[in-house]
């Protein structure tokens, strides 16, 4: 069970941003195809615009390649305390719709839905890399199709936090993350994402009426406090998602 941190945000509200590979570069790796979706046929290299990295013709010129487009990094084996061997995990997580509350209308901002955060982890020694599987890229705006929404924030590297565990006592969190700064970000598919090595995260949260299946790639070593660190909060951290279909309110204060 997570150590619930003794200080923390309590009226905190973030609008989310879409993902891209500018507005992520802090956390990590966005990862998306640059070519049109409507594209048929491998064409010419020197037709293509610029990226980095260059793509090559590869499957018979019927395929572009572009390598490398995220890193897969360990390191535990300079960098974990116990020494455990890790190994390159490819795991299923099926993530299914969460539940989201209702934030009635104010004076100042309409009514709107939001989502909880409520605990935040990391993977001090490895990257972990989410991709989305059965999901399409249209119909996001309009509602059919669901989307996931990453939620991110940078680490307070050197620091430490008190918290209290499951029983009560007093315990010290370092590194812990800096909530003043959490970012939200919504993803469609046709993308993917890669934590950074010890980017504080929550959970996948999938928005939407089904689950979206996702194929994950990480080291792990079997040690659950090197492979896993957690923080939980209490209530006011959320994140705005408007009306659902509607226009998004701007970021304000609870």
């Amino acid at each position: 069970m997570a150590p619930t941190l003794t200080s923390s945000p309590t009226n905190l509200r973030i609008v989310p941003t879409p993902l891209t590979k500018e507005s992520f570069a802090p956390f990590g790796t966005a990862i998306q195809c640059p070519l049109p979706r409507d594209l048929t046929s491998a064409p010419p290299l020197s037709t293509l615009p610029p990226h980095s990295p260059a793509p090559i013709l590869a499957n018979q010129s019927s395929a572009l390649k572009y390598s490398p487009i995220s890193p897969l990094t360990n390191a535990y084996p300079s960098k974990c305390p116990s020494g455990t061997p890790s190994s390159a995990r490819m795991s299923m997580f099926s993530c299914f719709p969460r539940a989201l509350r209702t934030l009635p209308a104010s004076a100042a901002l309409a009514e709107t839905n939001v989502f909880d955060v409520r605990i935040l982890e990391r993977h001090p020694f490895t990257t972990q890399t989410f991709t989305p599987v059965d999901l399409s890229s249209q119909g996001v705006e309009e509602g059919e199709e669901p989307w996931f929404l990453v939620v991110v924030a940078p680490t307070r590297k050197g620091e430490t936090v008190t918290a209290k565990d499951k029983d009560g006592n007093t315990v010290t969190v370092r590194d812990p993350p800096d909530l003043t700064r959490l970012r939200a970000f919504k993803a469609r598919g046709g993308q993917a994402v890669t934590y950074g090595v010890g980017t504080w995260h929550a959970p996948m949260v999938v928005v939407g009426k089904r689950r979206v299946d996702f194929v994950v790639v990480q080291f792990a070593n079997g040690v659950d406090d090197e492979d896993c660190q957690e923080v939980a909060f209490g209530e006011g951290v959320v994140v705005d998602l408007g009306r659902m279909g509607g226009e998004t309110v701007k970021m304000a204060k609870l």
